[in-house]
């Protein structure tokens, strides 16, 4: 698949999440609860994790920003829900380094979460990617 091609997938892939978020709500009893909001632009995420027995079993949340910041968000409860805490931090490292333009493991498969690896050149949208990443290891690493 050309360069282009596989541009344009990714931003369709991107934009789909964005119009039809995965997991968009809140999780009420027994949640870990993170707010957090990126002032350079505005963009913020209340994320609702449900925790039991060393694994993510729920997930969702809620927030407003551009469409990197909150597909990313619909992507990343995606991939952690039913993930042992350790694979979730372990999937926030790896997003981590992509977005650092790093060299990633990428034996795991991230599945829509590599769309996002084009934005890894543009510094200034780098913050709107991983806040919500950003929330789910702050609230992890809290719960343990």
């Amino acid at each position: 698949m050309s360069f282009n091609n596989l541009d344009t997938l990714y931003r369709q892939v991107i934009m789909d999440h964005y119009k039809n978020p995965r997991n968009r709500g809140s999780l009420e009893e027994d949640t870990v609860q993170i707010q957090m909001n990126n002032p350079t632009c505005g963009d913020r995420i209340e994320l609702s994790l449900k925790v039991e027995d060393g694994k993510v079993t729920d997930a969702k949340f809620e927030g407003e920003g551009c469409s990197i910041s909150m597909s990313s968000a619909s992507m990343m409860t995606q991939a952690i829900k039913g993930q042992e805490i350790e694979t979730a931090l372990e999937l926030a490292n790896i997003f981590s380094d992509m977005m650092q333009g790093k060299e990633y493991d990428d034996s795991i498969d991230l599945g829509d979460i590599e769309a996002l690896q084009g934005v890894s050149k543009f510094p200034a949208r780098i913050k709107c990617a991983t806040l919500a990443w950003k929330a789910m290891e702050k609230g992890l690493k809290e719960q343990n």
